[in-house]
């Protein structure tokens, strides 16, 4: 049976502080460029499975990778390209002076990464509902 890649909870914690974080100091500073941080991490690990942000925090593990909670990669992955949706809407409004929406997409981004940051994974659980559809679909095909 093939084994499911993960990724060690903790990990997946500094990515999402980072897009949290980032958030709020282009909101503090209006330099918009900080979204550009996770937004570039977060794309290079969907296209390239090479979250540079993830790999300069695993220098800092203390024990053995699959000692800590796991986080499933495909799930993972989807969440980034919530997030990438996100990022991406809210750099290009405030780039182009459109305040609000940008506000917009990223309170979304921010509140989604602090909700998961304190446990729940919103991102996760549309990706379950999604698969429970995908399921239900096949059965009404038989």
């Amino acid at each position: 049976m093939a084994q499911v890649q993960s990724i060690p909870r903790p990990l997946v914690r500094v990515n999402q502080w980072t897009i949290l974080l980032s958030v709020l100091l282009t909101w503090i500073t209006g330099q918009v460029w900080i979204l550009l941080i996770p937004l570039i991490a977060n794309l290079s690990g969907v296209l390239f499975n090479f979250n540079p942000i993830i790999k300069m925090a695993r220098v800092f593990i203390i024990k053995e990778g699959k000692s800590y909670i796991p986080e499933d990669v495909v799930q993972q992955k989807f969440n980034a390209c919530i997030a990438l949706f996100c990022l991406s809407g809210g750099f290009i409004s405030l780039s182009i002076g459109w305040a609000l929406v940008g506000f917009v997409f990223t309170i979304l981004v921010a509140v989604a990464s602090f909700i998961a940051i304190l446990g729940f994974c919103i991102g996760c659980f549309i990706f379950f509902q999604f698969k429970q559809y995908q399921y239900r679909r096949t059965l009404k095909q038989t």
